[in-house]
């Protein structure tokens, strides 16, 4: 791939668009809106002058609802070779473009599985897919040049491909990411009449609940109005539970010894489907998930503290497998946990203690 054109320069198409200029590939920027084009410009990611001639490959970063109309355009002029979409469902569109008469032999749909809460191309990086999956919807009709075109695309990026069936893949992220947003986003709701005495005592749990709920509104209806299916399924097996979930809380306050029992049982069974649910989460570098031990140590927050505990840390020979920090309210200090390999705490907490560290047990 020597050229591509990009249209729409958000936060996804830009931050494609710098990891190609990194790789030496010609960008040309497009978008409904000049100035979000110029602005990816100024930032590394191409020109936003039209391209002379048809280029290698399209990649059209438009939202869901609009990809379609996008794509008919982009390929009717012939401004490619290639053509691909990054929306985040995948089914829809094909149909649409079916709907269309188009010709989609150049044609495949495909999905980063990476992103942030801010949106445009200021929030850009070109690192933004690397190590991430980046889903393929090839068809019967998928020419090998347009697949092969994509996967040069998702090499550039360094991530991960997948192939999928489009409509698997709009029930897979319904599951994975688009129900999931909006239960972060109703369980913040709870915060925004709350009483400030309680919203002080905020701790890391809430605030990894709702992390993903500061995400733009208008972007996920797009993202919604474009799944609705999928999410509202997994929304009422979600509430079903939810109604046990009430019911087993509400018989904890029974005084009948029987009711509290069952109570007691239905709690019991929410938290442990919870927990064999949740260890089917991939770890590190997508390979089966890890037990880790916690190494908490008491920080303050001032400029260059991280940097100081991973370097000890690496002078002590210890790999950091992850790290969260969870903030003092009211005050200018945290704790950090640093999660290690089993056999690695001593070494760390002896490490780390013999260099002024204050480890919490």
């Amino acid at each position: 791939m020597r050229t591509a054109l990009v249209i729409g320069t958000g936060l996804i198409g830009t931050s494609a668009a710098l990891a190609l200029v990194s790789r030496g590939v010609v960008v040309h920027l497009a978008d409904h809106d000049p100035e979000q084009a110029r602005t990816a410009a100024a930032l590394g990611a191409g020109t936003d002058a039209a391209p002379e001639g048809p280029v290698d490959l399209a990649i059209i970063a438009a939202p869901p609802a609009l990809v379609a109309g996008v794509l008919a355009d982009a390929m009717r002029r012939g401004v490619a070779r290639g053509y691909l979409d990054v929306a985040s469902v995948k089914g829809g569109p094909r149909r649409e473009l079916q709907a269309l008469g188009l010709d989609l032999s150049s044609y495949i749909g495909t999905h980063p599985m990476s992103g942030r809460e801010k949106s445009g191309p200021l929030a850009a990086s070109g690192d933004l897919f690397e190590g991430r999956p980046w889903v393929l919807t090839p068809t019967r009709d998928t020419d090998t040049e347009v697949l092969n075109l994509a996967l040069e695309l998702v090499s550039h990026c360094r991530a991960v491909p997948v192939v999928m069936d489009a409509d698997a893949h709009d029930r897979a992220v319904a599951l994975v990411s688009h129900m999931p947003h909006l239960v972060s986003s109703m369980v913040a709701a709870r915060l925004e009449n709350a009483e400030e005495a309680a919203v002080r005592l905020c701790g890391q749990g809430i605030r990894d609940v709702t992390r993903i709920a500061a995400s733009d509104p208008r972007m996920w209806i797009d993202i919604l109005s474009a799944n609705p299916g999928p999410v509202a399924d997994l929304l009422a097996d979600v509430s079903a539970d939810l109604d046990e979930t009430v019911q087993a809380l509400r018989a904890l306050q029974s005084s009948d010894e029987a009711k509290r029992r069952a109570g007691m049982a239905g709690i019991e069974d929410v938290l442990r489907r919870g927990n064999a649910g949740q260890v089917r989460v991939p770890g590190k570098h997508g390979s089966a998930p890890r037990v880790y031990e916690v190494v908490a140590v008491l920080i303050d927050d001032q400029p260059g503290q991280l940097a100081r505990i991973f370097a000890d840390a690496g002078r002590a020979g210890v790999n950091i497998e992850d790290v969260r920090i969870e903030h003092a309210t009211g005050q200018q200090a945290g704790l950090v946990q640093l999660m290690v390999e089993p056999n690695a705490v001593p070494v760390l907490t002896a490490a780390l203690r013999e260099r002024g560290w204050a480890i919490r047990q």
